[in-house]
């Protein structure tokens, strides 16, 4: 079978819009390359490693390519993305000089190529993700993420993702409901569980995320423990409220933490709904925040009525940790 493949050149700032539209237009698979120049800055505090070998990709710029079948209109596809891509400036996202492009490619030069360059990554003190197809031997107190993200979803290797699970290894205590907003692979859903979450309720509006985060939770034993479900944001539920508070759900309403890996633009929709679910003294983790929208977020925080309690960086990505106050 062959492949439409569709390649954008763009910023980074924008990859994960323009990669949330390609999987909306119907893509079965997104890779996303950024630059790869000794000057990029790592972090490699906790022995991170990096074999992605190094590219001609100027700094703050990326190379996202969707798939698509061999009967799509890839021009008619490309004309109705690009004012799509270009709305992007009026949310203060730039795209810059876009470009695009497509050409036809086999199933084998892009369902399986990029899997080379994805091996165990260390991502917090203890969390360690590794993928199904690799060795390792762990090492004492490691905990390991199985993982098999398909050509879609979260490696762990995007400063949001590593902020998330370093965030969660600092908040769980041991004991907790937590809820997964946008689960994409399962990663966080499944590392609130090794970190020591009582369960976990995981949540995606895109039901090849709900069958590759279901898949992963599996490899992982943890089928007990994270429930995995088609949801729109928190959608989920006020289904289920009338049915008793979460009674059907993984976890009982309302739970000890959220957390969301998500664009600052979606955490923005449903911060009070997040408010909500939350137990007094809960713990929300919003992750996905760009630099540009740093204070939207805090402000849309605040006004919900949440306590800012910390701010982790990574690059030019920022990681919320609210709290919902004690009530008086």
């Amino acid at each position: 079978m062959k492949w439409y493949e569709l390649t954008i050149s763009t910023t980074e700032e924008a990859q994960e819009m323009i990669s949330n539209f390609l999987h909306e237009m119907g893509a079965g698979g997104v890779s996303i390359e950024e630059s790869g120049t000794l000057n990029k800055p790592r972090d490699t505090s906790l022995g991170q490693w990096y074999e992605l070998p190094l590219n001609d990709i100027p700094e703050g710029q990326a190379i996202i390519k969707g798939y698509f079948t061999e009967d799509t209109d890839v021009d008619a596809l490309i004309a109705a993305l690009k004012p799509r891509v270009e709305e992007l400036r009026e949310f203060d996202i730039d795209p810059g000089a876009v470009q695009y492009s497509s050409t036809l490619v086999d199933d084998e030069d892009w369902a399986t190529a990029w899997k080379q360059y994805f091996k165990p990554i260390r991502v917090s003190e203890t969390l360690t993700i590794k993928p199904t197809w690799e060795n390792y031997n762990a090492a004492p107190g490691e905990r390991i993420i199985e993982l098999d993200p398909g050509m879609a979803f979260g490696t762990g290797t995007h400063p949001t993702t590593a902020l998330c699970l370093q965030t969660l290894e600092s908040v769980v205590k041991g004991g907790e409901e937590v809820i997964d907003v946008g689960t994409g692979s399962g990663i966080l859903a499944i590392g609130a569980c090794r970190l020591g979450a009582k369960s976990v309720l995981a949540l995606d509006l895109d039901p090849v995320a709900v069958s590759s985060a279901t898949e992963n939770v599996k490899l992982n034993g943890l089928s007990d423990q994270v429930e995995v479900k088609l949801s729109d944001l928190l959608g989920v539920l006020k289904d289920d409220s009338a049915e008793g508070q979460g009674a059907s759900l993984a976890v009982t309403l309302p739970v000890d933490l959220v957390v969301a890996n998500i664009l600052a633009e979606i955490i923005l929709l449903f911060v009070d709904d997040v408010y909500a679910a939350l137990k007094p003294d809960g713990i929300y983790i919003a992750s996905g925040v760009y630099k540009n929208k740093e204070t939207d977020v805090e402000e849309g925080l605040l006004r919900s009525g949440f306590e800012i309690i910390e701010k982790r960086r990574d690059e030019e990505w920022i990681a919320f940790v609210a709290r919902k106050p004690q009530v008086g």
